[in-house]
């Protein structure tokens, strides 16, 4: 066996370690499991940045753990990152970002600081082509758990990738947008995507109705 394969079981294994796994096939990786994992938010970060259980690992630049506050009552989730959250490291910073800081300051009139902002994967796809469901499961587990330590009271689910996955339901964004759905003893709330909002300027009037929405019920739960 080569060295360098050698290296890389021995890495897989080393990476089970850390996610809690006590044994594991030494063929076939295990997905992680969100209550394995840490219940702080920076030691998870942490593993979040040296995974490599998808082959997302191969060609990302950088990991995009997602940021914001971490005692936040909004939290928004999208697709996965794009070719400028690849460069830097943070989620919705392209254009698609922009209008999505634009939508939470001037609809919500709250600070994009004030809410956490993540992804259904942490690593851009090739070509900002949607997750492959095998990519998903690896890394969706980071995501729950993110949700469980930040302990959002509204979860808006941007675009269809990210309610799909979130919820297991494949009902299209547009007959689902703006429902007010109970999401493990919170409220999930499906929108556009803010990508889809640039390539559709129409459909902007729905997605303010339903900011709208986001902000009656901020202001029901503060």
């Amino acid at each position: 066996m080569a060295q360098t394969q050698k290296l890389k079981i021995l890495y897989n294994l080393y990476q089970q370690q850390w996610l809690g796994e006590t044994y594991m096939n030494p063929i076939t990786l295990k997905q992680p499991s969100h209550d394995k994992l840490p219940d702080d938010l920076e030691e998870l970060r942490k593993i979040v940045l040296s995974c490599h259980l998808c082959d997302l690992s191969k060609t990302r630049k950088n990991v995009v753990f997602g940021e914001g506050n971490p005692h936040a009552k909004l939290m928004f989730v999208g697709e996965g990152p794009g070719a400028t959250e690849d460069e830097t490291g943070r989620p919705f910073v392209g254009r698609a970002g922009q209008l999505l800081t634009k939508m939470i300051e001037n609809v919500l009139e709250i600070s994009r600081s004030d809410v956490f902002i993540a992804n259904i994967v942490k690593c851009r796809p090739p070509n900002n082509r949607v997750p492959t469901p095998e990519e998903v499961s690896k890394c969706i587990p980071y995501l729950f758990k993110q949700i469980e330590i930040i302990n959002p009271k509204i979860i808006v689910a941007l675009g269809s990738t990210s309610y799909k996955h979130l919820t297991g339901d494949n009902t299209p964004i547009s007959k689902i947008r703006g429902e007010v759905i109970q999401f493990r003893n919170r409220i999930l709330i499906p929108t556009f995507h803010p990508s889809f909002l640039l390539r559709n300027p129409s459909k902007k009037k729905e997605a303010y109705q339903d900011l709208l929405k986001i902000k009656e019920l901020l202001c029901e739960i503060s």
